[in-house]
This record gives C-alpha cells, sequence and structure tokens, in this order.
C-alpha cells in the first residue's frame, strides 16, 4: 500500500507581496458593493500584515510594485499555487487579472523555483480557490476556477490527491474556510461553509479536526510554522469579530497574531490573499 506524500505545512522562508496602488479604492473587483475603500488605511493594513511576516516571523520578503493598471494586483495569493520548489502559474478566473502574472512569474524565477504555466485558454484558477492541507489538495469550482484548472493542478503536483469542492454565494473556498494547523481546518458557520466542509469531508481518507469560527471571513487565517516559534496563526483582528476572537484563544498551543483586514475586506481580500508563501531550501 503506497503511503501518501506528506508535505510539512506551514514551513516557508520567502513571501511575496505587492503593493497596493492608486487605482485600488475605486476599480478593484467586489463581489457585491461594500461601501467606498480608504486607501490609506489599506495600505496601513498591508504594511502591518508585510511587517508581521518580515520582522515578527523573519521571512525574506520580495515586495512588488504596485501597478495602477491591475488593482487587484496585492491580491498575490491568487496567482500561483506553490509547493516545495515547484510553482504553478494559474490562470486567473478574471480577464482583468491576466496581466498580473508577469511580475509574479518573474519573482518565482528569479528565486529558482521550478515555474509551470498554465497555458490552457479553457482552463481558469484563482489561489484563493487552493487549499493545501500539507496531505492533498481541495479546490474550489466557483466563478473563478473551473474543472480543467483543477486537472492542470492535479497534472503539476501529481503525488497529491487533489478534490474539487463547488463553491456558491462566495468568491472563493478560502472565503470561509483555512488550515490552522497540520490538521486543523478552520471553518465558518454559514450554511455554505459547512455545506463545503461535509463534501471536503466526504472526499477525503484522512479525518480532519475542525475548528468552527461564527464568522465565516474570520476563518480564513495563514499558519506557518516557524523554527522557534513553533505553530503561528495570523487571524482577523477580535476588533473585528469578536465572537471568532474568543475561538482563536483557545489555540493554546499557537502563537496567535490578530492582523486587520476590515478594509482589504470591502473588495474580497482575505488575510491569505495578501502573500505567496515560499519555502526555499538553502542552496547547496
Amino acid at each position: 500500500m503506497s503511503v501518501p506524500a506528506m508535505s510539512s505545512l506551514g514551513i516557508c522562508t520567502h513571501a511575496i507581496v505587492r503593493s497596493i496602488p492608486d487605482s485600488f479604492s475605486l476599480q478593484a473587483l467586489r463581489m457585491k458593493e461594500s461601501g467606498g475603500v480608504d486607501i490609506a488605511r489599506a495600505r496601513r493594513e498591508l504594511e502591518l500584515y508585510t511587517r508581521v511576516l518580515k520582522d515578527k516571523l523573519g521571512l525574506q520578503v520580495i515586495e512588488l510594485d504596485a501597478d495602477n493598471t491591475i488593482p487587484d494586483a496585492p491580491f498575490v495569493e491568487d496567482i500561483a499555487v506553490v509547493l516545495d520548489e515547484t510553482a504553478l502559474v494559474t490562470r486567473p478566473g478574471a480577464p482583468s487579472r491576466r496581466k498580473e502574472v508577469e511580475a509574479v512569474k518573474k519573482a518565482l524565477q528569479d528565486l529558482q523555483m521550478n515555474v509551470v504555466e498554465m497555458t490552457d485558454e479553457s482552463a481558469t484558477l484563482d489561489g484563493g480557490d487552493v487549499l493545501f492541507t500539507g496531505r492533498e489538495f481541495f479546490v474550489g469550482l466557483s466563478k473563478r476556477t473551473n474543472q480543467r484548472g483543477a486537472e492542470i493542478l492535479a497534472d503539476t503536483f501529481k503525488d497529491y490527491a487533489v478534490s474539487t469542492v463547488p463553491v456558491c454565494d462566495y468568491l472563493h473556498l478560502k472565503s470561509f474556510c483555512s488550515m490552522a494547523g497540520p490538521n486543523l481546518i478552520v471553518i465558518g458557520s454559514s450554511e455554505a461553509a459547512q455545506k463545503a466542509l461535509k463534501t471536503m469531508q466526504q472526499m477525503s481518507d484522512h479525518r480532519y479536526d475542525k475548528l468552527t469560527v461564527p464568522d465565516d471571513a474570520a476563518a480564513n487565517c495563514v499558519y506557518l510554522s516557524i523554527p522557534g516559534k513553533g505553530h503561528v496563526l495570523l487571524h482577523r483582528a477580535p476588533e473585528e469579530f469578536p465572537e471568532s476572537g474568543k475561538v482563536f484563544e483557545k489555540l493554546k498551543d499557537h502563537m496567535l497574531i490578530p492582523v486587520a483586514n476590515s478594509e482589504l475586506s470591502k473588495v474580497d481580500g482575505c488575510l491569505t490573499c495578501c502573500s505567496l508563501l515560499i519555502n526555499k531550501s538553502p542552496s547547496l
């Protein structure tokens, strides 16, 4: 019997982030009207997020320049799926976002990653629809990601099972879930979130622990495993989601880092959206 592949979830050395352009507040895509974005505040949120990765956690952060012609570009997670030394550069579901690929691809090549490009014009894939658990992938089939995109992901990362999960009413699969540890899925309480969780449980041979939070948006967290710090979880600030904040406090083995995201969330930005995390092996 073959043993399923396992990757060390959350271990990373580098992160790619991208600055917010002036066009962000008016032109960034959004699922529904959510009021004006305070661009200074959004930039402050991204700056603090970046400083946590760089200064608090010691990652090497590559900061890409803003580009006014691509207002959604700060959400770099959608542009690649990175695992070990391989980076699959995606074909974003929104045509206006396809130009974002150029700078991200170059940054990944500069890191000497094995870059695979999604050239099939029938395929779409946003990284926000890809949940990697450390042992398998779940891919949300949404307005932004289709079956062909999921198939190309499976072809790229052949050592891992890939299961698809229908996503309704939300932009991405990770709009209401994420990993909070090697075996722990954080999930929102809505009917849509719980239905997706049930699908994932049925698809998987593995039994995951779950942490249910009252607010779907709070279920999107960034989990990292940092030498000397152990389990680290960036989660939405308790000022934004007080009830969900209480749930995270139960994670006694984690270093919890609350991060504000209220302005970025007005254009559907979650915490995972704002970085591409990469584990680069030291060159021999």
